[in-house]
């Protein structure tokens, strides 16, 4: 049958069957990937969740082949000619494919290594291409493919900056239990097991017919359409079903606009933070629980539970939407504003924006937890700001500590905290609070040692950043938090103070690693325009002193004008007793010593103390 006699297909692939050997082509208009670590990391999250349902240590490969299919949604293409090109599920194809490029470069050195480069290149006439045909994305996804790092220039496309974040969050959200003897076992069943339903046309109107159907006129069964059929199903025929099926529409709608899957995001946070009751054990033979459930199958899930929830009569369904799904959704909404919106640095929930410039997914279900339907504006923002403080100082601890932040280290911790502050008023809340961090171990007094590396220099950025906010402010300045991690048209990096010439500090180093190691000390920081890098960084300290006085503040303490030109800055000081002074040398002594103030100032900056202020002030 030739092209002009076919309209449409629709087939249920592998992943392996969508990606080996093929070549997909995406118009210029839809190249961007804009895929967050939250949606990643749920991607990460469902799959290996499932796996983990139907993997046993005992199973022998070929045993893979028996593990039913796993959905993953559908693929839209418009095929011109002998060229397809991706309508709809580009985001969902680059994901597989970095997550492909991972599990490639994890199984270096392995014997029972499972072959995806098929999956991720083909090669035609000793030329090889990438699945995704994508040209500004080749030089990037060449070096994640060989080294498994890239360093993007700065003028290149938002997508690779895009890819590369991504890629490299892959290997803290991948679980430790499926790198052993599980991990060819899971690559089987993702390249032969895993399914999309891949709809074809043979012109483009068709296929944009067929996307704008499936996703403007509900046609998509997704499991948030599923969810609704059944809670609809289950009330009073009449208006309040009308009544319900609009809200859920306008809500969810609102929520989609913003960020893809954001509706469904919201589902699963919202029913993890107020019903789930376990979460699966980390150990091999464990099975999900409720909380793995909802991210999986929240509306399988809830048909189960609806008796435990409280779903018993019409009534309760009908509140269950126009009620609950309503306030939560609405405080869901905030909480994605205040993390990717204007930073409001006056607001009580700008600490939910600090939390996710760490990419830390896991305090939206955490600040949910605590609300009440009813609870007031100021109660809900009191709530929001303790919550939002309280995992502001465990990440800032934990990185101070070289601890891992990342999803799956601390999913298991955080769903423990979620389920303990539940429902909480904001005495209660911020008692608890403070209780859970009086218990850890490991605070800024744990380390005086930290120093910067390749992976936690962005980490390092965002705590320098608020040690240099909380001293300008402090001192009587406007805040500099956003300007400082580039929401601002200045780009600023971490930079030494010591130029990297090992050779200059020899009455101190004998071996160059040594001189190394000591320079990459905190107390050697700072946050600078890239610009001012590139005038002064080789320069020797006496060479850049004179013109650190003109840069942020932390910069300007270094020079001793900070402490005659600047009363706000002198009051600070002694209101404070931080240890500041001006160096006219700069030594190996000194960066210790500049070290110990960069931690007593974030003894201020992230005080558990302020739960308690907090919560008194908001009562």
């Amino acid at each position: 049958m030739g092209d002009t006699d076919r309209s449409i297909d629709g087939v249920a692939k592998t992943v392996a069957e969508v990606l080996e050997k093929k070549k997909y082509s995406i118009d210029y208009y839809q190249r961007e990937y804009k895929w967050e670590a939250k949606q990643l990391t749920e991607l990460i999250n469902d799959l290996t969740t499932k796996f983990f349902n139907l993997y046993e240590p005992e199973h022998a490969r070929k045993d893979v082949g028996k593990y039913p299919g796993y959905y993953l949604g559908s693929i839209i293409i418009s095929q011109k000619g002998s060229q397809p090109f991706i309508v709809d599920g580009q985001q969902r194809l680059t994901s597989l494919t970095l997550l492909l490029t991972y599990l490639r470069r994890l199984q270096h050195g392995r014997s029972d290594v499972v072959d995806v480069d098929q999956l991720i290149f083909s090669e035609k006439f000793g030329e090889k291409s990438f699945n995704l045909d994508v040209p500004d994305r080749v030089g990037c996804m060449e070096a994640l493919f060989e080294r498994g790092e890239y360093e993007p220039p700065t003028d290149a496309a938002e997508s690779v900056h895009t890819l590369v974040a991504r890629y490299g969050e892959l290997d803290s959200v991948f679980p430790d239990e499926l790198r052993g003897k599980a991990l060819p076992f899971f690559i089987d069943w993702l390249k032969d097991r895993v399914q999309l339903v891949q709809i074809t046309a043979y012109t483009d109107d068709d296929a944009y017919a067929i996307f704008e159907t499936m996703n403007d006129r509900g046609l998509k069964l997704t499991p948030a359409d599923m969810l609704k059929g059944y809670l609809l199903s289950n009330m009073e025929d009449g208006k309040p079903r009308i009544e319900a099926n609009d809200l859920w529409r306008s809500r969810l709608r609102v929520l989609n606009e913003r960020a893809d899957d954001a509706g469904s995001d919201f589902l699963k946070t919202w029913l993890r933070s107020q019903y789930s009751t376990k979460i699966r054990q980390r150990k091999r033979d464990a099975r999900p629980e409720d909380w793995d459930r909802i991210g999986t199958e929240f509306h399988r899930w809830l048909r189960g539970d609806h008796e435990r929830i409280g779903l018993l009569t019409r009534d309760d369904f009908y509140h269950f939407v126009v009620r609950d799904l309503e306030f939560f959704s609405r405080q869901y909404e905030r909480i994605l504003d205040a993390a990717d919106g204007p930073f409001d640095a006056e607001s009580p929930l700008r600490f939910i924006r600090y939390n996710a410039d760490h990419r830390f997914t896991l305090q939206d279900q955490m600040l949910l937890a605590p609300l009440r339907v009813g609870d007031c504006q100021a109660t809900i923002d009191c709530k929001f700001e303790l919550v939002g403080r309280f995992v502001d100082i465990l990440l800032a601890w934990r990185i101070w500590n070289f601890r891992a932040t990342d999803y799956s280290t601390m999913q298991y911790a955080m769903f423990n905290i979620m389920r303990d502050i539940r429902g909480r008023t904001v005495p209660e809340l911020a008692t608890a609070l403070h209780t859970h961090l009086q218990n850890i171990g490991e605070t800024f007094d744990s380390n005086d040692d930290l120093y910067v590396h390749q992976q936690n220099r962005g980490q390092l950025h965002k705590i320098l950043a608020r040690i240099t906010d909380y001293i300008t402010v402090a001192s009587g300045g406007a805040p500099v938090y956003a300007e400082l991690t580039n929401a601002g048209k200045v780009r600023y990096e971490v930079e030494h103070i010591w130029a990297n010439h090992a050779e200059r500090h020899t009455d101190e180093f004998t071996h160059e690693v040594d001189f190394k190691r000591h320079r990459n000390r905190i107390g050697d920081l700072l946050l600078l325009p890239k610009a001012f890098n590139a005038s002064y960084g080789d320069d020797p300290y006496d060479k850049k002193h004179p013109h650190y006085f003109k840069q942020n503040l932390l910069a300007a303490s270094l020079h001793p004008l900070s402490y005659d030109k600047n009363p706000g800055f002198i009051q600070f000081i002694k209101a404070s007793g931080l240890p500041f002074k001006a160096y006219e040398q700069f030594k190996g002594a000194d960066i210790v010593e500049r070290g110990r103030l960069y931690r007593e100032i974030a003894k201020k900056v992230w005080n558990p103390d302020d739960l308690l202020t907090v919560a008194r002030e908001g009562s």
